[in-house]
């Protein structure tokens, strides 16, 4: 278990970042950005973040199922545009994690979201527990703050 305390809606909550082009095709006929968009702005953060976990030479067999995605929307957005995209670490279960993430129009917080994803086993085609070693570096550094610079917002 780690904090649930934490300001989904803060950009001090976030050490990683993902930057993630508007584009034109993200409106609805009401003229903002849909829904459906800001999931695949999470997804590009989620996919980025959690890819970095596991190394696919170590572990070929294990990968990420997603169980849960909760979207809360705060602020309409409009193409043209690019929106930073927090990520961190909310709580880890036995064979899960959730994750939590921040939209931001620079330093408008558009939407939260919080995402449950299972360790799955490729081969045997279910769910598995967490591996001992993420664990650990999860508990350790949450907001994954020892990344390079590159993941830092402003890139």
């Amino acid at each position: 278990m780690l904090d649930d305390n934490i300001a989904l809606n803060s950009a001090d909550s976030y050490r990683f970042w993902t930057p993630v082009t508007i584009r034109f095709s993200d409106q609805d006929p009401l003229g903002h950005v849909n829904n459906c968009a800001y999931a695949t702005y999470i997804e590009a953060a989620r996919t980025g973040f959690l890819g970095l976990l596991l190394d696919p030479e170590a572990e070929p067999n294990i990968d990420f199922t997603l169980a849960s995605l909760k979207i809360d929307y705060l602020n309409e957005i409009h193409y043209p545009g690019t929106v930073d995209v927090g990520a961190r670490i909310l709580r880890l279960g036995n064979k899960s994690l959730t994750s939590c993430f921040g939209v931001f129009l620079g330093e408008t917080c558009v939407a939260t979201s919080e995402s449950v994803n299972v360790f799955f086993s490729t081969t045997m085609r279910k769910s598995m527990p967490m591996p001992d070693h993420v664990r650990a570096r999860l508990e350790a550094d949450p907001m994954m703050e020892k990344l390079g610079e590159s993941y830092r917002r402003g890139y």
